[in-house]
C-alpha cells in the first residue's frame, strides 16, 4: 500500500514509478524548507516593535509525523489506525547569546493564556503561502511573549544574584538532507499476524488480557534558523509489541511481554520467532502464578544487561542532563562534580547517539543531529569512575559552554539535554558464568541464604527534584534466588527494587564480557524520546528490593467464555 500520494498528480494521472515518486516528495519538502525560509527572512529583516530590541535569534521547526498502528485483543482487532499530522515549533529570543529571553519555570508562569493564540498545527497539504501562515502568526506571538520575558528578567537583575553563565550557545550552522523515506507496511499482513498472535491468550483461563501491536513511526522533522541552519531529518521505526496479563492467587497483577524494535519491518521477528515468543511469555505467566511472594530483601544481587542499562538510564544518566545542572529545583546529584570520582574505578559511561547499532540490533537512540541541528557526538560522560563532562543542549551550564548534540525533544516541546544511547562499559569483565560464581561466594561472606538474579525489569521511575528523596524505582519481572550453597535458581515475585543512586552505584562489583541492548521511549520535561542502552550483566554488592505496591484484586468470578465447560463456572 502507497502511503505517500505526490500532490502533483491528478485523479487521473498514472502512478509515478519509484525513482521519479522519490523525486517528487524530494521536491515537496524542498518546497516546504525554502517556504520556512523565506518567512524567517521575512520576520529577521522587519519585526519589531517600536524601539523595542528585536530578534536576535529565530529558529523554525516542522515536524511531520505519521504512524500507522494495527493492535488485537484475545484474536480480534482492537485498532487499525493511520494517522498523519503537522506541528509547528518557533523559538523566537531576544538579546543576546550572553543574556536572553530564554524563560525559566518563573517566566513561564507569566504566559498569557486568554485571547487568540494561534494553532502550532501546520497544514497536510504540501502548500507554501499556508504553511508561512502558520509561521507568521507563530512568530508574532513568540516575540511578544520572548520581549516581555526579556523586560522581566533585567528587571530582575536589579534585586537578584545570578551566575554568570551565558543564555544561549553558538554553533556552526549545519545544513544537511536526508534522503526521503516512505513506510513499508503490509498492513493486511499485520492485521492478520496480531490476530493470531493474540488468539494464544485464549489458551488459558487464568489469563485477562492479551494483546499484540504492530506499529510503524515516521518523523520528518524540517529546521531553519537566522544562524544559517537548513536540516531536513527522516526517522522511521517499527515495532512490535505483545503483552499479557494474569493475576496471582493472592490477588498480585502479573504482567509479562516484550517490545521489539527496527529500523526496517525486516529486523522483526518473524511470525513464527514471535509466536514462541508469545508462547514463552504465557509459560513466565503461569510460572510467575506458582512463584513465591519474595521476601523484602538486601543483599547482593545481578542485574542481567537489560536491567542494568534501565538502572544506569534512571540513576546516572538522568542525573547528568545538562539542564538539570542549573534548574533550583533540581537536586542536583553531580553538580560541582566535574573531576572527582562518582562511580568505582572500573566504569565508564558515555552516550553515543552516532551509534546505529550493536552487534547487529538497531539502537533506538540513534540520530545524526538532534532537534537544535547540533550534530550528534559520543560524549565520554565518566572515564574510569571520573565525571568529565554533561550532556547538553544549548543551554550552557556551569562548566559546560556548548552543546554536545543532545538537545532533545518530542514534537513541539523545548529541546533539552537527554539521553541517547547510553552505554556502559566495564574495564575488568568477567564470564558471565565467573559472575554467577562471585555472587554465590558474597552471598556467604555477608551470610546471606542466597543471592538475587534479576533478569528484566519493565521501567523505572526516579525522582531528581529537591523535593522529597533522591531515590529510584524499578520494576522487575523476573526475579530468581540463587541459593548460596547449591546455586539453584527459583523464581520469585512481588518486588520493587528500590534506592538511592549514590549509594547505589557505589556498590558495583564486577561486570560481564557480555552486552545487551535495552530499546524503548524515555519520557521527561520535553516529552517522549527514543533511547537506548547498551551494558553488561552487572554484579551488584547490596540492592535493596521492597514489596510491591499494587493493589490485590479478586480475581473475575466467572472463567472467560472459551473455558466454559472446562471446570470453570
Amino acid at each position: 500500500m502507497r502511503l505517500h500520494l505526490s500532490l502533483a498528480l491528478s485523479l487521473l494521472a498514472a502512478p509515478l514509478a519509484p525513482a521519479a515518486a522519490s523525486a517528487a516528495k524530494a521536491d515537496q519538502r524542498r518546497a516546504l524548507l525554502d517556504a520556512m525560509a523565506a518567512e524567517l527572512g521575512r520576520s529577521r529583516a522587519e519585526l519589531r516593535i517600536d524601539d523595542q530590541p528585536p530578534p536576535y535569534y529565530i529558529g523554525y521547526r516542522l515536524v511531520d509525523a505519521r504512524s500507522i498502528v494495527v493492535e488485537a485483543r484475545f484474536g480480534a482487532l482492537v485498532q487499525d489506525d493511520d494517522r498523519h499530522e503537522r506541528k509547528v515549533a518557533v523559538d523566537v529570543r531576544v538579546g543576546d547569546y550572553r543574556f536572553d529571553s530564554s524563560p525559566t519555570d518563573d517566566e513561564l508562569s507569566f504566559v498569557e493564556l486568554t485571547g487568540f493564540r494561534p494553532t502550532k498545527t501546520a497544514p497536510l497539504d504540501d502548500d507554501p503561502a499556508a504553511l508561512r501562515a502558520m509561521l507568521w502568526l507563530q512568530t508574532d506571538q513568540q516575540y511578544k511573549q520572548a520581549l516581555s520575558t526579556y523586560l522581566r528578567k533585567q528587571a530582575r537583575k536589579v534585586t537578584r544574584v545570578e551566575k554568570d553563565i551565558p543564555s544561549f550557545s553558538r554553533v556552526e550552522p549545519a545544513q544537511h538532507v536526508d534522503p526521503p523515506q516512505q513506510l513499508s507496511v503490509d498492513r493486511d499482513a499485520w492485521r492478520a499476524a496480531a490476530r493470531a498472535l493474540s488468539a494464544k491468550f485464549r489458551g488459558d483461563k487464568h489469563l485477562l488480557d492479551g494483546t499484540v501491536r504492530f506499529s510503524a513511526e515516521q518523523r520528518r522533522v524540517f529546521l531553519v534558523t537566522t544562524e544559517g541552519t537548513r536540516l531536513i531529518r527522516e526517522h522511521v521505526l517499527y515495532s512490535v509489541a505483545f503483552e499479557g496479563v494474569a493475576r496471582a492467587p493472592d490477588g498480585l497483577l502479573l504482567e509479562q511481554g516484550q517490545t521489539l524494535y527496527g529500523k526496517t519491518p525486516d529486523e522483526l521477528p518473524d511470525a513464527k520467532a514471535l509466536g514462541a515468543m508469545v508462547d514463552q511469555s504465557i509459560a513466565d505467566l503461569k510460572a510467575l502464578q506458582a512463584a513465591p511472594v519474595a521476601d523484602p530483601y538486601t543483599g547482593p544481587a545481578i542485574l542481567e544487561p537489560e536491567a542494568t542499562g534501565v538502572f544506569f538510564h534512571e540513576t546516572v544518566g538522568h542525573r547528568l542532563e545538562g539542564e538539570r545542572q542549573k534548574d533550583d529545583e533540581e537536586g542536583q546529584t553531580f553538580s560541582g562534580q566535574l573531576g572527582q570520582r562518582i562511580l568505582p574505578p572500573f566504569i565508564t559511561v558515555r552516550d553515543d547517539p552516532t551509534q546505529a547499532a550493536h552487534a547487529g540490533l538497531s539502537l533506538n537512540g540513534h540520530y545524526a543531529f538532534d532537534d537544535q541541528g547540533v550534530p550528534a557526538q559520543n560524549v565520554v560522560l565518566v572515564r574510569s569512575g571520573v565525571l568529565e563532562t554533561f550532556l547538553t543542549s544549548r543551554t550552557p551550564i556551569e562548566g559546560v559552554g556548548q552543546s554536545n548534540g543532545h538537545g532533545r525533544a518530542q514534537g513541539t516541546h523545548r529541546p533539552v539535554a537527554r539521553m541517547g544511547n547510553l552505554i556502559v562499559e566495564g574495564a575488568k569483565p568477567v564470564p558471565r558464568a565467573e559472575l554467577k560464581k562471585m555472587l554465590i561466594a558474597e552471598a556467604k561472606r555477608q551470610g546471606k541464604p542466597y543471592g538475587l538474579i534479576i533478569r528484566d525489569i519493565t521501567g523505572g521511575s526516579t525522582n531528581t527534584s529537591n523535593y522529597g528523596y533522591q531515590a529510584f524505582k524499578g520494576t522487575p519481572r523476573m526475579v530468581y534466588r540463587v541459593d548460596a550453597e547449591t546455586g539453584a535458581e527459583t523464581l520469585v515475585r512481588g518486588v520493587e527494587m528500590v534506592g538511592t543512586p549514590l549509594t547505589a552505584v557505589g556498590k558495583i562489583l564486577a561486570t560481564s564480557d557480555e552486552m545487551g541492548v535495552f530499546n524503548g521511549f524515555c519520557g521527561a520535561e520535553s516529552g517522549y524520546v527514543p533511547v537506548s542502552t547498551v551494558a553488561p550483566a552487572t554484579l551488584f554488592r547490596e540492592i535493596e528490593l521492597q514489596r510491591s505496591q499494587r493493589e490485590k484484586e479478586k480475581a473475575p468470578v466467572l472463567h472467560p467464555p472459551w473455558a466454559a465447560g472446562k471446570g470453570g463456572r
